[in-house]
């Protein structure tokens, strides 16, 4: 598992993925995303906007991040 540090209280899902570098556009992560292919906690997420707070597991294509 790759932890990510923010410096913010969140950060959005869509710009999370571009942050990581698992995309590298905008319209990349929301394709992505609305595919049903990104975890939350363990649950399908389909909003782009989905807030990550410091804590959460995201899983993408079998590859886990989390936020510290």
């Amino acid at each position: 598992m790759e932890n990510v540090k923010i410096s913010t209280e969140f950060i959005k899902l869509d710009q999370f993925l571009k942050w990581t570098n698992v995309v590298s556009q905008g319209s990349d992560a929301k394709s992505l995303i609305c595919s049903g292919l990104i975890k939350v906690n363990d649950e399908i997420e389909v909003r782009r906007g989905r807030k990550l707070r410091i804590g959460d597991i995201i899983e993408v294509n079998s590859k886990k991040f989390q936020i510290v």
